[in-house]
């Protein structure tokens, strides 16, 4: 990645109170960037923060400290008024492609709908909505739809294609191919592709699915109970995993070869399940953690380069149980 990030997040923190008195840290200190026409994965167990994060780097809710910059401006504690623009550059897609959609609005509409608000609805407008729907895989008949007239995968296109209406550089995809079976998946994968390559979209992509992941995005970021416990390239995560975080979630993943079904060790995690509420001291996985000693409870690991790239772990040289 050269020049300025399209996206650069610095300790961001995003705290909700629990009714009780009580605080729960969804995100705790998150950093990372984004460079232009690049995709990040964002992978970790559902509730580790990851849907929040996202909500709250396009500023859907208001983060309780730390930075977020888009394109080289801290749009942290921006205004609604100073967000519009910000809203043209910067776009987002549903995990569920029902509820993100108006039931009582058709196809055509939805896909608009950005640009009315935005005010650059112009008489060729109906063609922009017909490129968009053909740009996703749908046609023009499409339009008069609504959206329970249409399969899931119909309308998580729908969806992409209200993202794209504005022409955004960046494109938050929040677990876009979770709801969909595995033929729908590869189909919005894939897409997902070509959109990159077609338009030179930055991609921040949040799955717990690891494989739509690995197909997909370009460097990869894990996270584990509101931080990030290791990150790297595409290779780095899948082929030299460091964290034992890491290295459980892939052991998970199921194997699509029979001939090597069997062969790899799965990981089974054991103790304390941790809580966004009290987490442990020092490493938040401790508590499942195998390799953990009384330096781990004690001091928090810092996410630094640890056998070639950056691991929150004190003994990323150990091997697996």
């Amino acid at each position: 990645m050269t020049g300025e990030p399209v996206l650069r997040v610095e300790h961001l923190v995003k705290h909700f109170p629990d009714g009780h008195g009580a605080t729960v840290r969804a995100v705790d200190g998150v950093s990372f960037t984004l460079g232009a026409g690049e995709s990040l994965g964002l992978v970790g167990e559902s509730g580790c923060g990851k849907s929040t994060l996202a909500r709250t780097v396009i500023r859907l809710l208001e983060p309780t400290s730390g930075r977020i910059v888009f394109r080289g401006v801290d749009i942290t504690h921006a205004s609604k008024r100073e967000l519009r623009s910000v809203r043209r550059a910067m776009s987002i897609v549903f995990q569920d492609p029902y509820a993100s959609l108006n039931p009582r609005m058709r196809a055509g509409e939805i896909i608009a709908q950005p640009l009315r608000i935005q005010g650059v609805w112009r008489s060729g407008g109906e063609e922009r909505v017909a490129e968009l729907l053909h740009t996703v895989g749908l046609n023009q008949q499409h339009a008069s739809r609504f959206p329970h007239e249409f399969s899931t995968g119909q309308r998580q296109r729908i969806g992409i294609a209200r993202a794209l209406a504005l022409d955004p550089e960046l494109l938050i995809l929040d677990e876009p191919v979770s709801a969909l079976d595995v033929s729908i998946r590869a189909q919005i994968i894939n897409l997902l592709d070509r959109l990159r390559t077609d338009i030179g979209l930055a991609y921040l992509f949040i799955a717990h699915d690891l494989a739509a992941v690995r197909q997909t995005c370009d460097r990869v970021a894990v996270m584990h109970l509101g931080t990030i416990v290791e990150t790297g390239t595409r290779e780095d995560i899948y082929r030299r995993p460091t964290h034992p975080y890491t290295q459980a979630l892939l052991s998970s993943v199921p194997v699509t070869d029979p001939g090597l079904r069997g062969r790899r060790r799965r990981i089974r995690l054991t103790g304390e399940l941790p809580s966004a509420i009290d987490p442990p001291s020092g490493c938040r996985f401790r508590t499942r953690c195998w390799k953990a000693t009384a330096h781990c409870a004690n001091e928090t690991p810092a996410l630094i380069d640890r056998n070639g790239h950056p691991s929150a772990c004190f003994y990323p040289e150990l091997a697996s149980p």
